[in-house]
């Protein structure tokens, strides 16, 4: 029989949970209303899967869990909230194996599979948290990058994408072509990217020029 300790103040979340979790696995449910019960409802039972609203509970930060975690070292975590931080997310990811992600918005299905990974000892991460930390580690990476483009670089990179070739790009600002074709491999090289296409690409997520001017 699965342990499964309930930590969420929601009376009609922790119903709905049980129904879901109850047709498919045969389950022993506990509710923990804070950290405290928490805990010694893991002293109980170690190998519990606690399915845990961050959002509502009583940790502070992020490490208070993790310490938590690390101590319970053969329990599953299942993290189920409305909203999640990207950096609460990222932690998470980086630093605990036994944890799975989804929001409350997500599909029965989903949390089913969730489930069933944790009872095999698998992560599960669902589709929209995982879209939403690529997506938030992109945005890093381009500001990280953008912050090493020069003004005039970046005001080339937008002539660039915006289809202009190195010759009238190099009578608009006067200089020659060999110094366009320079300054085009050094933004090329500092964004990552091998071909126009990919730059254009770059241009318009990191909002250097509007899509409304350019389609990919």
């Amino acid at each position: 029989m699965q342990e499964i300790i309930l930590s969420d103040n929601q009376d009609i979340t922790r119903a709905g949970l049980m129904q879901i979790f109850s047709s498919e696995f045969t389950c022993h449910f506990v509710e923990a209303k804070n950290k405290k019960e928490l805990i010694n409802c893991l002293e109980n039972c170690t190998e519990a899967i606690v399915v845990l609203d961050y959002t509502l509970s009583d940790f502070q930060r992020v490490e208070d869990l993790l310490m938590v975690s690390a101590r319970f070292q053969d329990a599953g975590w299942l993290l189920i909230s409305n909203e999640l931080r990207d950096e609460f997310v990222r932690n998470i990811y980086l630093n605990a194996e036994n944890f799975s992600i989804v929001y409350k918005d997500c599909s029965t299905e989903e949390l089913l599979m969730a489930m069933r990974g944790l009872q095999k000892g698998q992560r599960y991460i669902s589709n929209t948290v995982s879209k939403n930390l690529l997506e938030s580690a992109f945005r890093q990476q381009t500001g990280d990058s953008n912050t090493k483009l020069t003004a005039t670089e970046k005001e080339i990179l937008k002539d660039i994408a915006s289809g202009k070739t190195t010759k009238e790009i190099s009578d608009q600002r006067h200089v020659s072509t060999h110094t366009i074709v320079s300054h085009r491999k050094n933004i090329f090289r500092k964004i990552g990217v091998n071909n126009v296409h990919e730059a254009t690409k770059y241009a318009v997520k990191a909002g250097l020029i509007d899509l409304a001017d350019y389609f990919i």
